[in-house]
């Protein structure tokens, strides 16, 4: 086994260009899953059956199946249909839409965590659903929301090592790259791991700020 850190310091600029492309990737399909996981929420709150019907076979889907597959079947298997995706498209499209389903469900379990009483108290008092959700749900339950949706985002950070398989040049593809050339496994793979701890870990900081500010 070679270990020999002097190889990561060497292609260390190709590394760190890597993670780069990681962390922009991750914030694109972060921003995306936090916009389509709202809507999600909501539809699945609402009181139309076939937004609440539509909200749930999303989440249904994109929970019960594995991110990879999502990934496959929209850089590999949309050409069939006629519809070709760059593999970064399919990568934030793929990371995000993935990601709302799940962001769609914390959510909704903070709306639902907000006592019952006090939507009735809104209602009670003529609010529309738009106003009890903004001035009444929404302050409570993103302070219920907001560990969750830490540790989701910290997940689609983990996850997004996997669109290297769909040829992101990305801090793992090109991990593998460099080992495919130095056969030196250990010590760039312990080198990617710890660029990932950093990334999640500037996250788990900007939410205990967050936090702060929301408390």
């Amino acid at each position: 086994m070679i270990v020999d850190y002097s190889v990561v310091i060497n292609k260390l600029p190709y590394l760190l260009q890597g993670a780069a492309v990681t962390f922009y990737i991750s914030v694109l399909s972060l921003i995306l899953g936090l916009v389509c996981g709202i809507l999600l929420a909501l539809m699945r709150d609402a009181k139309n059956p076939a937004l609440s019907k539509f909200a749930f076979v999303y989440i249904w889907i994109f929970r019960g199946t594995p991110l990879l597959v999502q990934l496959f079947i929209l850089y590999f298997g949309l050409p069939s249909l006629g519809m070709s995706l760059s593999s970064f498209q399919a990568a934030v499209l793929g990371l995000g839409l993935n990601t709302a389903a799940y962001v769609a469900e914390i959510i909704r379990s903070g709306i639902q965590a907000v006592d019952p009483g006090q939507r009735e108290a809104a209602k009670a008092l003529g609010m529309s659903w738009g106003l009890e959700m903004r001035r009444i749900v929404a302050p409570q339950a993103a302070k219920i929301c907001l560990l969750p949706m830490v540790n989701q985002f910290v997940a689609t950070l983990k996850n997004s090592s996997i669109v290297s398989l769909v040829t992101v040049a990305e801090l793992m593809r090109v991990g593998d790259q460099i080992i495919a050339t130095s056969f030196n496994a250990f010590s760039v793979y312990t080198s990617i791991a710890l660029m990932y701890l950093i990334m999640t870990s500037v996250f788990m900081v900007l939410s205990n700020v967050l936090k702060r500010k929301l408390v």
